[in-house]
């Protein structure tokens, strides 16, 4: 599969932009599981072109995370226009990714995001915008449309392969349905049949033959989101049901290992050693479904500095028998 001059292997894996969870450290965790390529949280086009810190700081990019793409979103076609040059020139990602598809009432109910589908002219114009200012190349993230009663989505496909974007992935929900109903990966068989540009699946895929039946849609690659901050492993397990490997589901020890590096490198990467309430949400994640885990959670949600959280885990790492 190819993105504009990107070169995938076959069956690549996304991590899907998540905000407040795909920043550096956590990409950095999914691509060493076995993402192929990674997306940062999504940023506002108007923030990057008034210079605001907090934008820039979530469009940074590391080397060892590459192939990675930077997620904007917005309204306006002339801030996309602007925001791209920035973007090209500081931060230098490998792609950049227009988001039509988060469902939040405070971006989507005010046309940003998912609200571009009822207002396919402007939609056309920012992807054409954004394709006509850079060589990078252009990927679209986009739901099935607002609601039941307002499916866009082949009329949204058609479109943005014309504007030039190079892949589309498609949320298999509408906006309306959030992350409530199933996702219908049916719509991915019908989609494909009308584009030639690489087309990306994404929606309810928690474990390898979730993936495999999503790629036997036809689509070109899976975007995995929820899935990966419930399993930081879920990329490899992928990877290995494709193979016809069996996998393997990690050692508490190693949960605690890995867990113990992301929580140093998020740590380091926000200037933390105090407060740290914003990494609880990945101890589900790690500790899922082993014995003991609802306790150990338990205690580690009462932890806040670096100090406490460091010892805890390294105390139940060389003594995993007492602890659990």
């Amino acid at each position: 599969m190819k993105i504009g001059h990107l070169q995938f292997g076959s069956h690549p894996l996304f991590l899907a932009p998540m905000h407040e969870v795909t920043d550096i450290p956590f990409r950095s965790v999914c691509k060493k599981m076995g993402a192929d390529a990674v997306i940062t949280e999504f940023v506002c086009v108007e923030a990057i072109i008034r210079d605001v810190e907090k934008a820039k700081f979530k469009s940074l990019i590391h080397d060892d995370e590459r192939p990675a793409g930077i997620q904007i979103y917005g309204k306006n076609p002339d801030a996309f226009k602007k925001s791209i040059g920035i973007i090209a020139s500081k931060f230098k990602p490998d792609f950049i990714d227009i988001n039509a598809g988060c469902s939040a009432g405070k971006h989507a109910t005010r046309g940003e995001c998912a609200g571009l589908l009822r207002d396919l002219p402007l939609f056309e114009k920012i992807v054409t915008a954004c394709v006509k200012e850079t060589d990078i190349p252009v990927t679209v993230k986009t739901r099935l449309g607002w609601d039941n009663n307002n499916i866009v989505i082949p009329e949204v496909a058609k479109m943005v392969e014309q504007a030039g974007a190079k892949a589309l992935t498609v949320h298999c929900r509408t906006r309306s349905q959030k992350y409530q109903s199933p996702a219908d990966w049916s719509w991915l068989e019908k989609i494909k049949k009308i584009i030639s540009i690489p087309l990306i699946g994404n929606g309810d895929v928690m474990t390898g033959p979730d993936a495999g039946r999503m790629f036997a849609t036809g689509c070109d690659a899976v975007m995995i989101g929820r899935g990966a901050l419930h399993n930081p492993w879920i990329f490899n397990e992928i990877k290995c049901f494709l193979n016809g490997q069996s996998f393997e589901l990690p050692s508490l020890k190693e949960r605690v290992a890995l867990c113990l590096d992301h929580l140093q490198y998020y740590a380091r990467h926000h200037n933390l050693d105090n407060r740290l309430y914003a990494f609880r949400k990945f101890y589900s994640g790690y500790f899922k479904g082993i014995p003991g885990s609802a306790r150990l959670k338990g205690e580690l949600m009462t932890l806040v500095s670096l100090d406490e959280i460091e010892s805890y885990l390294r105390n139940l790492r060389s003594d995993v028998a007492v602890q659990v």
